[in-house]
């Protein structure tokens, strides 16, 4: 019986995953590249975790949104931003428009020895007149900077609101400044400024973001970009709120945003915070 010995291909080929198993093996046993008699597991319960936390990241990203951005999880520097916001002031100098707007909100509290509600960037004033007729004691003050949309206001019956065309910011440090706190703060689908270097120009990542809890209340905000509401919730509790981040259902919209996206199945989204004590 003659045997034939492998010819050069069959050899090759042999060689080939010889050398891949060795490899594959070492790979095994090895840690950053130096040689290890420790094997890294992980537990059966680390994978279905691992996995699972995999799931609901594509779960959430596949959630219809007409927020475009290429930033696909919360922000690296939001920590860092918020930490410096804390320890230092945001002495921006007020206009002398804002300034005159706060001092009415001032002299309208005075007469109303009610509650105040702040609706910051109100748009057309919708939610405000909404927030009016469920808090029928409250004083509900609706501010925007933009004058054309406050032109879109549809006036409503209700005695106890008013809207005013000033940047919030400065109209807050105002108030804070009068030692004015909130009931309730509602921040309804603020731009959510979405590319990845505009975090500074979110509420969250802005240096007057500490008068937020200055002004004490439950703060609710709304989106429809969950990114932007898990940043604020993170940023919340830096500021030492508790703070709460809800999928949401609409059936009585209070924006024409939120009217917008019902309509159109796009995911929405909830975060509210306080003083743990509140």
């Amino acid at each position: 019986m003659v045997l034939c010995s492998p010819n050069n291909s069959q050899r090759g080929a042999r060689n080939h995953h010889t050398h891949k198993d060795r490899n594959f093996r070492y790979t095994c046993f090895t840690q950053n590249g130096l040689k290890s008699r420790r094997i890294e597991t992980i537990t059966h319960n680390q994978v279905i975790h691992n996995r699972n936390t995999q799931v609901r990241k594509r779960m959430e990203q596949d959630i219809k949104t007409s927020v475009q951005s290429k930033q696909k999880e919360m922000h690296d520097d939001l920590e860092g931003l918020v930490q410096k916001h804390l320890v230092t002031s945001w002495r921006e100098p007020t206009p002398e428009h804002s300034k005159s707007v706060a001092q009415e909100i001032l002299s309208l509290l005075i007469h109303h020895r009610g509650p105040l509600i702040l609706d910051s960037f109100c748009g057309t004033g919708m939610s405000t007149t909404k927030i009016a007729a469920d808090h029928p004691n409250a004083l509900v003050i609706g501010i925007d900077k933009s004058s054309s949309r406050l032109s879109k206001h549809l006036p409503m019956p209700y005695q106890n609101y008013r809207l005013f065309q000033a940047t919030c910011e400065h109209v807050w440090a105002e108030l804070v400044q009068a030692q004015v706190s909130c009931q309730k703060h509602y921040l309804l689908y603020p731009n959510p400024w979405p590319k990845k270097g505009h975090l500074k120009r979110r509420i969250h990542g802005h240096p007057s973001f500490p008068l937020l809890k200055a002004l004490g209340g439950l703060i609710e905000v709304r989106s429809n970009w969950k990114i932007y509401v898990d940043e604020f919730a993170k940023a919340s509790k830096l500021l030492g709120l508790q703070a709460e981040t809800t999928a949401l259902s609409v059936t009585d919209p209070l924006t024409l945003f939120e009217r917008k996206y019902a309509l159109d199945h796009q995911g929405l989204w909830r975060c509210t915070a306080h003083a743990l004590d509140h």
